[in-house]
């Protein structure tokens, strides 16, 4: 086969779960299995991949599963904690004294609160997290997962301290090579990194600010009485505002302190700023906006995920404060473990895993329960029983609920994470082929030529599509990304960043994250429902971060040490 026909080959698994989920609207359960065996058939006779290291890569893939599984778990089980303890009634009385409108909760909620726990956390946890508050609060499921989604976009390139950026770009190009190539011009790896880090929050800090603003727009639109775009645009001003105190802090974390913060950051202020703001009704439009009576919504909007008042009759009321505080201390609890490294280095002492798997080099897994946010979410669920009075058989029942819900993810999750190791993992074969997420990214580059930069944040989404993770996209593409900009002859640090940038944007659409934000609210089986509205938003950033690189290469002339260097 030539290089074209095995590329296009490539892009089967991807062409075949789109045309599955969102075409045909079947459910992943059934979608995916369908998928695993297609990727499978094409990795053994096209890609000439061994048995044996396909074989490893779906149990790669398993392993990877547990780990994502406790994390669902965990946030299902917090959230359930607080229904049977009445924090679940506090938080929404809480929200009610800022705001009845839902557009502002869900900016405060999802964007703000979410972006912290992407900053704090990654790997998914917001739309874990957010989801089912946001069902708590009396949003429709479809409609938490929806917004849930997006907030996977501006704050996920420096999510779970920066891992994207630390681990996926340091580990995703040649850092040997650049460090000899720009020592010899005067330079040194670290300016590099940080110009990298910078041009990564500069970039999403101009795209992002519209996201508070799109999010709601779309909430109103498809889950809106009237389905108007104009109820949504309405409240502009605020969104804007709130997508403004969020970006300026990020951007300047970023430039000046490095990757690590820049979510928690922009988060931490935009909340100190924007909830007193909305408090006093700055900028807040006059009509109120909420969803139509819970009895006129449409099946395909509610899930097995049901918290109701009378749950928690009959128990002492808790103040708004006592209710919000399993969530500080979970923001506390995820900030330390990663910051701290005596205890981080006791958090991830316990690890379960199995290297080199079958013999396969390079094809490993590990679990650290205690470290993932799952085991954090655990702690403070324990906190929170003691904290909250709870009975045993109340936090008995919040289990027995937790454990029902997570067996749905699991069924589906088993076949798309392995899928996404076979491609990841095709890189070696008889056939001397590169890796298929290699082979897709190199025909779009071929097929563009010079306003390739335009698609370079696709290609990075692409990455993330497929694995359902901006580093892991990093890990893949970025060098691919450099040895492109060489070729044109742009700044190779600034090409590196739109690659971060697009695979942030990919998490949106990412079909196993929507899965497992799925999962958290009961509402497995209408993947392709969500995905058909969260690829609007993802539309928009990779178009707005295309135009950006074309005018940063071909009109700014945007430079870095090694293009400096010739």
């Amino acid at each position: 086969m030539t290089d074209t026909t095995l590329a296009l080959l490539a892009f089967v698994p991807l062409v075949l779960a789109g045309v599955l989920l969102i075409g045909f609207r079947v459910a992943a359960r059934t979608a995916m299995p369908v998928v695993f065996v297609v990727t499978a058939l094409i990795g053994l006779f096209a890609w000439e991949m061994t048995f044996n290291r396909v074989l490893a890569s779906t149990l790669q893939g398993l392993i990877l599963t547990v780990s994502i599984l406790w994390i669902i778990f965990g946030a299902i089980l917090l959230l359930n904690t607080l229904k049977h303890s009445g924090g679940i009634t506090a938080i929404r009385k809480g929200f009610s004294g800022i705001s009845p409108d839902r557009r502002v909760q869900a900016i405060i909620v999802a964007w703000l609160f979410g972006c912290f726990i992407e900053g704090a956390s990654g790997f998914g946890t917001p739309a874990a997290v957010a989801a089912p508050l946001m069902v708590a609060l009396g949003f429709p499921a479809l409609a938490a997962v929806v917004v849930g989604m997006m907030i996977q976009s501006t704050p996920v390139s420096f999510g779970a301290v920066g891992t994207p950026i630390v681990v996926g770009v340091t580990g995703g190009i040649n850092r040997e090579a650049i460090t000899e190539r720009l020592a010899a011009d005067g330079a040194t790896w670290t300016e590099y990194f940080r110009l990298i880090a910078g041009e990564v929050a500069i970039v999403h800090g101009i795209v992002g600010i519209l996201m508070p603003l799109i999010m709601v727009v779309i909430m109103v639109r498809f889950f809106g009485a009237n389905r108007s775009w104009r109820e949504g645009l309405s409240i502009a001003p605020f969104a804007i505002f709130a997508g403004v105190c969020f970006v300026v802090p990020y951007m300047l974390a970023g430039v000046l302190l490095g990757p690590e913060f820049p979510s928690m950051i922009g988060a931490m202020v935009g909340l100190a700023i924007v909830v007193p703001a909305a408090r006093r009704g700055f900028l807040i439009p006059s009509d109120t906006w909420d969803f139509p009576e819970s009895t006129s919504w449409p099946d395909e909007w509610i899930g097995k995920l049901v918290i109701k008042t009378e749950d928690v009759v009959g128990k002492t009321p808790i103040t708004t404060l006592m209710g919000w505080v399993p969530y500080v201390l979970l923001a506390i609890f995820l900030v330390a473990s990663r910051t701290i490294e005596p205890l981080k280095a006791a958090l991830t002492s316990l690890s379960v895993g199995w290297s080199n798997i079958l013999g396969e080099a390079g094809v490993s897994g590990s679990i650290e329960p205690l470290y993932l946010p799952g085991g954090i979410l655990l702690m403070v669920v324990l906190v929170t029983a003691v904290l909250h009075r709870m009975r045993a058989g109340e936090l008995k029942a919040a289990f027995g609920e937790s454990t029902r819900t997570i067996f749905g993810a699991g069924f589906v999750l088993i076949f798309t994470i392995p899928m996404v190791r076979i491609l990841i993992n095709s890189g070696v074969n008889a056939a001397d082929l590169v890796s298929m997420p290699v082979a897709m990214a190199q025909l779009v580059a071929d097929g563009v030529g010079g306003v390739y930069p335009f698609f370079a944040p696709a290609v990075g989404a692409l990455g993330a599509f497929i694995a359902g993770s901006n580093t892991v996209s990093n890990l893949m593409l970025a060098e691919f990304q450099f040895n492109v900009a060489e070729a044109l002859g742009v700044s190779t640090a600034f090409m590196v960043a739109l690659q971060a940038v697009g695979a942030a944007a990919g998490n949106m659409i990412a079909i196993h994250n929507v899965v497992a934000a799925s999962a958290t609210v009961g509402l497995l089986g209408r993947e392709g429902i969500t995905i058909r509205k969260t690829i609007l938003p993802t539309i928009y950033y990779l178009v707005f971060t295309g135009l950006i690189a074309l005018t940063a290469f071909y009109v700014i002339g945007v430079s870095d040490p090694l293009l400096r260097a010739g």
